[in-house]
């Protein structure tokens, strides 16, 4: 790192992170304090200094920006133009979410007091983003948490504690099901109506939006069931060398329960074959374990991996504002 950047921003260390084959997990930032930021100079030293910025994404797989002058979602907008990251649109996610400004969204605006599982954004359907920014623009009460786990290290867990199970998921990998109404239900952590999912209230461009996605599309009578897979359960990263569990396959089988969907038929094996309970539990059982969850401060901007790193989200007390931004 160079004086510049030295005089600029500075690696802080909280207790909430590990350290992982020598790198901090995640990699945190903070302005020097004998400097005065404004969102201006902010913006133009995130550009300067971007190569060292993505050296750190790319060594830690998640970067926390804290204490910067971060204050609106137009200011986080501005914070994720300065990446200089194309925006990926948000078609074929399950989560129900509103545009706030720009290439801001709400995050997830499920219930509080439902836990959101770990997953990889958008592991469900061929096209995801390769990075996530989210921005806290109004603390949590309690709780709410956002926890993140590096993916590699989970696969390798799952390899080493059920073989046969990992082999058969690199084989066939998953199938995911979905019921949709039109409408988007904030009661449900999935409850993203199938217009909003396809951007068109048009049945055959949704089919054919769908069909791009390689998703499969059975009309019903009040909704639409949506087949995506099969779909590769297991990554091969090929920036860091390693295999990951990119997937959503805890997500869906314990979270994606509303009055449409059962989470026990919401994911497969790719044969169709049902996955056995005790190993998805066990796997939620490793991510937890394996997860660090740092609370949430007012202008902390978290700048994910996609490729590298799970996340999820705790219950929590309102208030709480998350604001996501995904990109290509």
């Amino acid at each position: 790192m160079s004086g510049e950047e030295k005089l600029s921003f500075i690696e802080i260390q909280l207790p909430y992170q590990k350290t992982l084959n020598g790198n901090l997990f995640p990699s945190i930032i903070s302005p020097n304090p004998s400097l005065k930021f404004n969102l201006f100079n902010f913006i133009d030293t995130i550009k300067q200094q971007k190569p060292w910025l993505e050296s750190l994404i790319h060594s830690s797989g998640a970067l926390l920006l804290r204490g910067f002058p971060v204050n609106t979602a137009s200011d986080f907008n501005e914070v994720v133009e300065a990446f200089g990251y194309e925006e990926l649109p948000y078609v074929g996610g399950a989560a129900p979410r509103t545009n706030v400004v720009g290439r801001v969204f709400t995050a997830n605006e499920s219930p509080p007091d439902q836990k959101i599982p770990f997953h990889h954004e958008m592991a469900q359907v061929p096209e995801f983003p390769s990075k996530l920014f989210f921005f806290c623009e109004e603390e949590p009460g309690s709780g709410g948490e956002t926890p993140i786990v590096l993916s590699h290290v989970i696969y390798e867990r799952m390899k080493v504690r059920f073989p046969e199970f990992v082999e058969k998921l690199e084989k066939h990998g998953l199938i995911y099901t979905r019921i949709l109404g039109a409408e988007d239900d904030p009661s449900s952590p999935i409850g993203r109506g199938w217009q909003s999912t396809f951007l068109t209230k048009d049945k055959s461009t949704a089919e054919e939006r769908a069909a791009r996605l390689g998703m499969k599309l059975e009309w019903m009578e009040d909704g639409v069931k949506t087949v995506m897979g099969p779909i590769p359960a297991i990554k091969y990263d090929k920036t860091r060398g390693h295999k990951i569990w990119f997937n959503s396959m805890v997500a869906a089988y314990t979270g994606w329960k509303d009055a449409r969907n059962d989470p026990v038929k919401a994911v497969t094996f790719g044969d169709g074959t049902a996955l056995p309970a005790d190993v998805i539990y066990d796997c939620l059982r490793v991510l937890e374990e394996e997860c660090i969850a740092i609370p949430w401060q007012k202008s902390d901007v978290l700048l994910l991996d996609n490729w590298a790193v799970l996340h999820s989200r705790r219950p929590f007390n309102p208030p709480r504002r998350i604001l996501a931004s995904l990109c290509k």
